[in-house]
C-alpha cells in the first residue's frame, strides 16, 4: 500500500515543482519558476512565491524569478533536510521580507503504511459533500473542515463521533488535489485521550480507500497528539514542506 501511495506522491510532487519523477527518485535539488499546474494542491488563488519540499534527500523549491539566483547561492551550503534548519529558514525568510512575504509553519506530512485502528463504542455519522455545509463556522471543528465551502479544494466526507446526542469528535477530508484527500480531526477537550481521534481516522481512512483515493495526513512541527494520532492508524511520516504568504501590514 505504503508504496503505491509513495509512487503516487512522485507525480503529484513532479506536477508542483515542474520536475521528472526521476529528479526525486535521484534525490536531486529542483529549482522551478512559480506555478500552479493543473493536478496540484491548491491552497491559495496565485501560485506560491515560495515553497519546498524534501523527502529527506534532494529538495524541491518552487519560487518566483526574483530568488533565483539567491536560491542557486543558498543550495550550495543547504539540501535536502538541511535546508530545513532554523538557521537557513531565518536566511530564506530574511530573502522573501524584501518582496513583502514571509514562511509559513513547516508541515511534517504522512502518508499510509499499514491501516490500523481501534474499535470503540461510540455512535456515529456520516455526512458527504455539501451536507457538511452546516458544521461551517462552528469553531470545535477548525482542523477537521476548512472554514467555508471551497471548490478548489472542497471538503468531501465528514464523520463524527457522539456521546448521547452530543458530538465529541470529528474527523473530515479535504480534496487538496484530484483525489488528495487530507485528513484532520478535532476531539472535544475532555474526550482527549480516550482513542476516539484515532477511531474516526481510521474509520474515515478506510472509506478514503473505498473510494480509491489517496488518503494522506499533515501536522504542524510542534503537533504531536496529532502526530501520534496518524502514528495509530498506520500513516508514515514521508516527506516535509513549508510554503509563503504575504505580510498583512497592520491597519491603524
Amino acid at each position: 500500500m505504503y508504496k503505491e501511495y509513495l509512487s503516487r506522491l512522485f507525480k503529484l510532487l513532479g506536477i508542483e515543482y515542474g520536475c521528472e519523477v526521476s529528479d526525486i527518485l535521484d534525490g536531486k535539488n529542483v529549482l522551478s519558476g512559480s506555478s500552479q499546474n493543473k493536478g496540484s494542491r491548491i491552497y491559495s488563488f496565485e501560485p506560491s512565491f515560495f515553497r519546498m519540499a524534501t523527502l529527506g534527500t534532494g529538495v524541491l523549491i518552487s519560487a518566483d524569478r526574483s530568488l533565483h539566483g539567491f536560491l542557486q547561492q543558498h543550495l550550495k551550503t543547504y539540501s535536502g533536510h538541511w535546508i530545513f534548519q532554523l538557521e537557513s529558514l531565518v536566511k530564506i525568510e530574511k530573502e522573501l521580507e524584501k518582496y513583502g512575504y514571509k514562511l509559513t509553519n513547516t508541515h511534517h506530512m504522512l502518508l499510509l503504511d499499514e491501516l490500523k485502528g481501534i474499535n470503540l463504542d461510540y455512535k456515529t455519522k456520516w455526512f458527504y459533500e455539501r451536507e457538511i455545509d452546516a458544521f461551517y463556522g462552528d469553531e470545535r471543528f477548525s482542523h477537521a473542515l476548512s472554514g467555508k465551502y471551497l471548490e478548489s479544494r472542497p471538503d468531501r466526507i465528514a464523520v463524527c463521533a457522539y456521546d448521547g446526542e452530543e458530538i465529541i469528535a470529528m474527523a473530515g477530508c479535504s480534496e487538496d488535489a484530484p483525489h488528495w484527500q487530507q485528513i484532520g480531526i478535532d476531539v472535544s477537550e475532555k474526550y482527549r485521550g480516550r482513542g476516539v481521534g484515532t477511531y474516526l481516522v481510521s474509520l474515515l481512512t478506510k472509506e478514503i480507500i473505498k473510494r480509491g483515493d489517496t488518503p494522506f495526513y499533515g501536522t504542524d512541527t510542534g503537533n504531536y497528539h496529532s502526530m501520534k494520532i496518524a502514528l495509530r492508524c498506520g500513516y508514515k511520516p514521508t516527506w516535509v514542506e513549508i510554503d509563503s504568504e504575504k505580510i498583512m501590514e497592520d491597519k491603524q
